[in-house]
C-alpha cells in the first residue's frame, strides 16, 4: 500500500494499491473483509479485470463492484467521436466484459446512456 504524499493526498494513496501488487491487494482485501467491508471493489476496472477476477475467485460470497472511472468514459468518448471505434458496440462490451469478470456490479459514467441504448433495444 502506498502511503505517500501525491498529488492527489495522502487520503488517496492510503486507499488505492499499486496494481503490480497482487498479493499486497490480497491481503488488503482480506484485512477490509475482516474489518466488516460490505463490499469489495475495483477502481479502475477496465484495467484491472484480472484483478476482478482474482477477487471473485478467493472470496466468492463477498460481493464486488468494478468501478469504471471516468478516464475510461473520456477515452471511450474521444475514440468514439474521432470515428475510431463505435462507441455503443465497446461500450456494452466492455461493461459486460466486467461481469463476465466477476463483479457482481458495475459503476460507470456510461449509465444513462446504456439504460437509453437497452431500452431502445428491449421489447
Amino acid at each position: 500500500v502506498h502511503h505517500g504524499h501525491g498529488r492527489r493526498g495522502p487520503a488517496y494513496h492510503r486507499l488505492h494499491l499499486e496494481a503490480d501488487e497482487r498479493r499486497v491487494i490480497r491481503r488488503r482485501q482480506i484485512l477490509d473483509i475482516e474489518q466488516g467491508a460490505d463490499f469489495l471493489m475495483v477502481k479502475p476496472a477496465l484495467a484491472y479485470l484480472d484483478i476482478v477476477r482474482s477477487l471473485r475467485d478467493s472470496f466468492p460470497s463477498m460481493p464486488l463492484v468494478a468501478y469504471s472511472v471516468s478516464g475510461e468514459y473520456a477515452m471511450l468518448k474521444a475514440a468514439a467521436q474521432a470515428g475510431w471505434l463505435d462507441e455503443q458496440a465497446v461500450v456494452i462490451e466492455s461493461l459486460l466484459g466486467m461481469k463476465r469478470a466477476g463483479a457482481d456490479l458495475v459503476i460507470t459514467y456510461h449509465a444513462e446512456e446504456v439504460a437509453q441504448w437497452l431500452q431502445k433495444t428491449t421489447p
